[in-house]
């Protein structure tokens, strides 16, 4: 099960790393000047969110490190397991307002809301509706 697990977290570490590194980035534009407050607001709080994303998807394997070898794997995998629960979920609401930033610039449109709200039922049903209708479809009582 740790296999599995940390493969499914260097998946999804490598996406919300090259989220937060572009992130970074966008307070050193000339642009976010422009922004208003409210999108000024925003932004701070994708960032936040993906620095807590981020630390959620790594410490699996910080946590792997510092109990290697001590014969605690089935209680290492379930804490695992949770860092990347909270990791994903983290993941969703950064992406949830990069998208609202990002639509709110680019478009300043009322239908903003409606389209990121979309998107995230989108997310909620690849990320989290498929797995468990599966996981109660297919396991076996």
């Amino acid at each position: 099960m740790w296999g599995e697990l940390i493969q499914e977290v260097r998946v999804a570490q490598t996406g919300v790393q090259i989220l937060f590194g572009f992130l970074l980035t966008v307070v050193f534009t000339p642009r976010y000047a422009d922004l208003d407050t409210a999108d000024q607001g925003i932004y701070i709080m994708t960032v936040v969110l993906g620095a807590c994303a981020t630390g959620a998807l790594i410490g699996p394997v910080s946590l792997h490190r510092l109990v290697s070898g001590r014969r605690v794997k089935p209680q290492a995998v379930r804490w695992a397991s949770r860092m990347t629960f909270i990791g994903l979920v983290l993941l969703l609401a950064t992406m949830t307002s990069a998208l609202l930033l990002i639509l709110r610039v680019a478009t300043h449109d009322d239908y903003v809301p409606y389209l990121v709200a979309a998107v995230v039922v989108w997310y909620l049903v690849f990320w989290f509706g498929v797995p468990l209708w599966t996981r109660h479809r297919y396991t076996a009582r």
